[in-house]
C-alpha cells in the first residue's frame, strides 16, 4: 500500500486526488509508518518491514469478504470494515496468538468518500482496540471485495492447534451461538423479531466479538481450539479429524441467547446455532481436570464458556438431544459445496 505526501488535514469530504490520496487520507496512521510495535517500515513503501519479537513464532491469517456473499448490498460501511478485521482476529484468537500487524487489499467499484470514511473507522477503531497496526496493502477498482491479512506472534512452540486434543477431553464453546445467523436473516427480511431483539441480533452479525483475550488466556490450558466461523456442524468434524478422534455433542447444551430464544422457534434457533457460523466464536477442547482452570480464565476475560460435549475414541461426529440420537438438518457453510 503505497502512499505519498499529502495534506493530512484535508477534509474527508474533499475530492479525492487518486489512489495515493485515498490511501493517505483514510488508512495512513500517525505518518507514513503508522503505530505499532515492531514496525520498521509501514505504509509508504513497496512492502512493510516488521520485527518479530525474539523467541516468538509468526502467525499469519488471511480472509476475504465479498459483497452479497459475506454481507448484504448496502451494508453499513463501518460494519464492513469492522468485520473484515474481526474475522481475522478470531482466527488468531483460536491459535492463542497476539495480533500485531495487518495488510488490506480493498477492491471497490468507485472511491466514495463517505463510504471510505465509515469503512476505515470500523476497521481502524477495532485495530486500535487490539493494538494492530495497518502496515500496507493495495486498492483497486472492481466489485466490492475486501481481503485482510493479519500477522501476530506467539511464544515459540505454544500455538493452539486443531490437532492437539486427547480422548475424554471436554468440548466447549465461547459466547452464544446462532445470534448472527438470526441477525443476517433479519437484515435479509427472512424473519422478524421485536425491535429491541432485532437490533441485538443484527448487532451480533454486524459487530461480532473476536475472543482475542480468551485465546491468549487459554494458551497452555486448552489442548486444541479453532474458530467456528463456518458453523459448528461444519467445523467440529475438522477438529475431531485433526486430533484423530470422534466427537459427541449434546445439542441441548448449546448456549442460546435470550434474544435468540425470544425471536425464533426452538428448531430454528437450534439450526442457526449449529450451522450459521457468523458469530465467530471459538470451539475448544480441554482436559476434564483442567476445565475449571479454563473456566476461570474465561471469567477473567468476561467470556461465557459452555461445555457441549466430549471427544472419544474413533472417528466422526455424533449428536444427541434428550438422550436420543439427533441428526442436524443444516450443514456448515462451504463456498463450493
Amino acid at each position: 500500500m503505497d502512499s505519498r505526501p499529502s495534506d493530512p488535514n484535508a477534509g474527508a469530504g474533499a475530492p479525492l486526488d487518486g489512489e495515493f490520496d485515498l490511501i493517505y487520507r483514510y488508512f495512513a496512521r500517525g505518518g507514513a509508518n503508522g503505530p505499532g510495535a515492531g514496525v520498521i517500515l509501514g505504509i509508504g513503501d513497496d512492502a512493510a518491514v516488521l520485527r518479530v519479537p525474539e523467541g516468538a513464532d509468526l502467525v499469519a491469517a488471511v480472509d476475504t469478504i465479498v459483497e452479497s456473499r459475506h454481507f448484504p448490498e448496502r451494508s453499513d460501511p463501518r460494519s464492513i470494515g469492522y468485520r473484515a478485521l474481526a474475522v481475522n482476529l478470531s482466527d488468531l484468537a483460536a491459535m492463542g496468538a497476539k495480533p500485531a500487524w495487518a495488510t488490506l487489499a480493498l477492491t471497490m467499484p468507485r472511491a466514495d468518500a463517505e463510504w471510505l470514511g465509515g469503512f476505515s473507522r470500523g476497521l481502524l477503531d477495532l485495530a486500535d482496540r487490539h493494538g494492530v497496526a495497518l502496515v500496507g496493502g493495495d486498492t483497486t477498482r472492481g466489485p466490492l471485495t475486501i481481503s485482510v491479512q493479519l500477522l501476530g506472534f506467539i511464544p515459540r512452540g505454544e500455538a493452539l492447534r486443531r490437532g492437539g486434543a486427547k480422548q475424554e477431553d471436554l468440548l466447549a464453546v465461547t459466547g452464544t451461538l446462532g445470534d448472527a445467523g438470526a441477525g443476517l436473516a433479519l437484515v435479509q427480511g427472512r424473519t422478524t423479531a421485536t425491535t429491541e431483539r432485532a437490533a441485538e441480533l443484527v448487532r451480533r452479525f454486524e459487530y461480532p466479538t473476536p475472543r482475542v483475550e480468551f485465546g491468549l488466556a487459554a494458551r497452555g490450558i486448552a489442548s486444541a481450539a479453532m474458530d467456528i466461523s463456518d458453523g459448528l456442524t461444519g467445523d467440529l468434524p475438522k477438529l475431531a479429524a485433526a486430533s484423530g478422534l470422534a466427537a459427541h455433542v449434546d445439542v441441548g447444551r448449546l448456549p442460546l441467547s435470550p434474544a435468540l430464544r425470544a425471536s425464533a422457534t426452538v428448531e430454528q434457533a437450534r439450526d442457526w446455532a449449529l450451522a450459521a457460523g457468523d458469530d465467530y466464536e471459538l470451539l475448544v477442547a480441554v482436559p476434564r481436570q483442567r476445565f475449571q482452570e479454563l473456566a476461570a480464565a474465561a471469567a477473567r476475560t468476561s467470556t461465557q464458556l459452555t461445555v457441549i460435549g466430549e471427544l472419544r475414541a474413533g472417528s466422526g461426529v455424533t449428536w444427541s438431544s434428550s438422550g436420543r440420537i439427533f441428526t442436524p438438518s443444516a450443514a456448515g457453510f462451504d463456498h463450493f459445496r
